[in-house]
């Protein structure tokens, strides 16, 4: 066994249960590490500089497949079902084992890094990995340690990342080959089977979404986060097509974080040290902040070159429409050092209302907040069929219900306490259609959205007359600088009024619906927010 780079002092890959390995590199520069998949032909150097690779089978998360441990720890915490799958502690114990050995002979990357840049909820992470574009990949997301930290790195978090390795299902308990297990009392986390690199990032956020809140009370957060240039923080929740990522990419304001994020007390902080960014079209006019982060030291997933160079072309999805990049947060001009921001006076719930019944801005109470926070809306437009499109809704709890260890109502009724405590404002954000569903109406333009969200966060419709919603009650500003007044009512804004009554019942009752999963769970502040769908006049 032979071990090379800057470790731990005292501390040996044998330690983890790794005595055979042939050779562990430690804590490689991402340099080293893309000349390793090059030599190895695991990689391609594009153009612009950025390692190219492909994950292989999976091209994106199996959730299905994703499993906690279920232990005196977590036997009674853990909100358990389809989203958190048990996983018993001795068939956890034997995969452990017949994936070390899996290892035995073979070449790791072993990469120190933590998460979290509060200090004060810091956790030290060690992963291991079987192919250096896996370390690469964790770290450029994670957080880097500088090397004076590295060398008394005590880790509290050990990742075993081994594509290559198939479970068998008779023998290890999985579902299929591919598997990512979170053991919460031995802080192990084993993922096999699947080259996909977000099983690394997300088994870490999955962890923080159960010590924050179970343990220390901080709210974990699927969300973006940006600072303006007066310091104040603003927070973005959205699930995909919302125009999460676009809209908090803002020249005018400093980014703390794309994706993941904890609100303590002191206020708000990044779980991670770098961005995992969609590259599906991506083109410098329509994402400039990310396009230009595209270059040596980034990681590209399962892209497709225009034929005979080696430049990537965005508009192929051959592989997988899930393209990706992953690049530290300082590959982008505007990142905050260290990604930490004050306590938030906004919050936007995103969402892309394609039936048209949500008023492009209403600002919500405390109540509603909760009660959208759990619902997770946003609408999706379905395929044509016999030439007739009709949207489809789409509910996440807390905008990322896939990694949520704990009861939802916990996570919201966390996020109500803060809001009280804060007297922060939350807008729900409609990025979708107006004056009719999708087919009828029309989409919101991007510069109206932008120009709500810049009226909200400088505090233009603080002392504006507010209108209130039938059916989801919901507060809109009656006026609002650069935007047409007729779009901010929604019914004012249909012809077919009948239509719009018809449309919004049905939308209300797919969140009661929706909701009735979590009902018995909810307190009666959280249900009070409800829509109602007994006709209005």
């Amino acid at each position: 066994m032979n071990e090379i780079g800057l470790k731990a002092s005292n501390f040996s890959i044998a330690d983890l249960g790794l005595s055979n390995v042939e050779m562990a590199y430690w804590n490689e520069l991402p340099s080293e590490m893309i000349e390793e998949c090059i030599i190895r032909g695991e990689g391609i150097l594009t153009d612009v500089g950025a390692l190219a690779i492909d994950t292989g089978e999976f091209t994106g998360r199996s959730p299905k497949d994703k499993f906690v441990v279920y232990d005196d720890k977590t036997k009674d915490s853990v909100w358990w079902g389809d989203v958190n799958n048990r996983f018993e502690s001795d068939k956890f114990d034997l995969l452990h084992n017949r994936m070390l050995a899996y290892l035995g002979g073979k070449e790791v990357w072993v990469r120190d890094a933590y998460a979290c840049a509060d200090p004060t909820y810091r956790i030290n992470i060690r992963v291991v990995t079987e192919y250096a574009w896996s370390n690469l990949f964790a770290s450029n997301l994670f957080l880097r340690p500088t090397n004076d930290e590295i060398k008394n790195f005590k880790h509290e978090w050990t990742i075993l990342n081994a594509p290559g390795f198939k479970a068998d299902p008779k023998i290890d308990g999985t579902r299929q080959h591919n598997f990512a297990i979170i053991n919460f009392t031995k802080k192990i986390i084993l993922i096999g089977g699947t080259g996909y690199t977000g099983e690394i990032k997300k088994s870490i956020f999955s962890v923080l979404n159960y010590i924050l809140p179970h343990e220390k009370k901080v709210l974990s957060m699927h969300c973006s986060a940006n600072i303006g240039k007066n310091g104040d923080t603003a927070i973005f929740f959205g699930l995909s097509g919302t125009g999460k990522t676009t809209l908090s990419a803002d020249p005018n304001r400093k980014l703390i974080g794309d994706d993941e994020h904890g609100w303590s007390d002191n206020g708000v902080f990044n779980f991670e040290g770098g961005c995992y960014a969609k590259c599906v079209d991506l083109t410098a006019e329509k994402e400039p902040q990310i396009f230009s982060a595209i270059k040596f030291g980034s990681l590209l997933e399962n892209i497709n070159f225009y034929d005979g160079t080696t430049t990537v072309d965005y508009t192929n999805i051959k592989k997988t429409e899930n393209t990706r990049v992953s690049y530290p947060a300082n590959f982008i001009d505007n990142a905050v050092t260290p990604a930490i921001g004050d306590v938030p006076k906004n919050i936007f719930f995103l969402t892309c209302d394609a039936y048209g019944i949500l008023p492009p801005i209403s600002k919500l109470t405390n109540s509603q907040a909760m009660y959208h926070f759990i619902s997770g809306y946003t609408a999706k437009v379905a395929g044509t069929e016999m030439g007739i499109t009709e949207p489809t809704t789409t509910f996440s709890a807390c905008f990322g219900k896939a990694f949520l260890p704990l009861h939802p109502t916990k996570y919201a009724e966390l996020l109500g306490e803060k809001l009280k405590k804060h007297k922060v404002n939350v807008w729900l954000l409609n990025t979708g259609w107006v004056g009719g569903k999708y087919g009828v109406g029309s989409r919101i333009k991007l510069s109206y959205t932008r120009a709500l969200i810049t009226a909200a966060l400088n505090g233009d419709l603080n002392d504006v007359e507010f209108g209130r919603t039938p059916y989801f009650g919901l507060h809109f500003p009656k006026g609002c600088p650069n935007v047409p007044t007729e779009i901010l009512e929604p019914m004012n804004a249909w012809k077919d009024k009948e239509a719009f009554r018809a449309t919004a019942q049905n939308l209300a009752g797919q969140f009661i619906k929706n909701f009735s999963q979590y009902a018995s769970a909810a307190n009666e502040e959280i249900l009070s927010a409800a829509p109602r769908v007994e006709a209005i006049a």
